[in-house]
């Protein structure tokens, strides 16, 4: 079984949900990295849904935050309030998924604006980058998303650079950003390169990418999915193509 590269993204980010992990997850690949996760490596991962459902067993795959299927066997049906008061806020939630149309050198991620077009907001974005031990983004890698600066800051990476979010009265942060080319990460200082995806070159990640690119001295190859993962995604999680609508090609 060939992979599609977003499906690499998304089995990437399942993996870094470790079993027992308390994670908030929103709509999207997060949502289904988390849901795998929980399948596979994680049962003991306890998802924290925004809309306010806390840990739930999800069956089978819902398409959005508010889909009832997410609340199967929650401990509890809440409120957007008791998620992000209640949990992340309070520093509940070690590992918090986002995505965003700009990401820039020290991980700062806009969701506001763009070029001056409004775009949707944080929602729980900015509670998620400001409260959670380690943020994981799931992107496509284009050089517009990959600016030297955002143009707007909604919610925090390490702001300007070194020391910046800690002068912010910020906690320690680990990123770390999964594209469909590579893999980088911070913890307080800029992001870099620590492994590409397969077939993916260092020179491609620079010429989509809007900053001069640092990169570890030996990249890692991301580790492509088991046909067990994939069967898994294919035929229980993603059967009708929502996610991944690419497959619907090879039906």
């Amino acid at each position: 079984m060939i992979p599609f590269p977003r499906e690499i993204l998304a089995v990437e980010g399942a993996r870094q949900i470790a079993d027992g992990d308390v994670v908030i997850v929103g709509t999207g690949l997060p949502l289904l990295a988390a849901t795998l996760a929980q399948r596979t490596h994680a049962p003991g991962a306890r998802l924290v849904i925004e809309s306010g459902v806390v840990f739930p067993k999800v069956v089978p795959t819902p398409v959005s935050v508010v889909d009832p299927r997410l609340m199967h066997g929650a401990s509890r049906h809440g409120s957007l309030y008791e998620a992000l008061g209640g949990m992340v806020q309070r520093g509940l939630v070690h590992t918090g998924f986002l995505g965003g149309a700009q990401i820039d050198r020290y991980a700062n991620i806009n969701s506001t604006r763009v070029a001056g077009k409004r775009l949707p907001g944080s929602g729980g974005a900015n509670d998620i980058a400001s409260h959670c031990r380690k943020v994981v983004i799931l992107t496509d890698h284009e050089r517009r998303r990959f600016p030297e600066r955002c143009d707007h800051v909604t919610s925090p990476g390490f702001l300007d650079g070194p020391g910046a979010r800690k002068a912010a009265g910020l906690p320690p942060l680990e990123v770390k950003v999964i594209t469909d080319l590579c893999v980088m990460e911070a913890a307080d200082s800029a992001l870099a390169v620590t492994a590409l995806m397969p077939g993916a070159t260092l020179a491609a990640v620079r010429a989509e990418t809007g900053f001069a690119v640092e990169a570890a001295d030996v990249l890692a190859e991301v580790a492509p999915p088991t046909t067990d993962e994939l069967t898994l995604l294919r035929e229980v999680l993603d059967p009708d193509c929502v996610y991944f609508p690419e497959r619907k090609s090879e039906k």
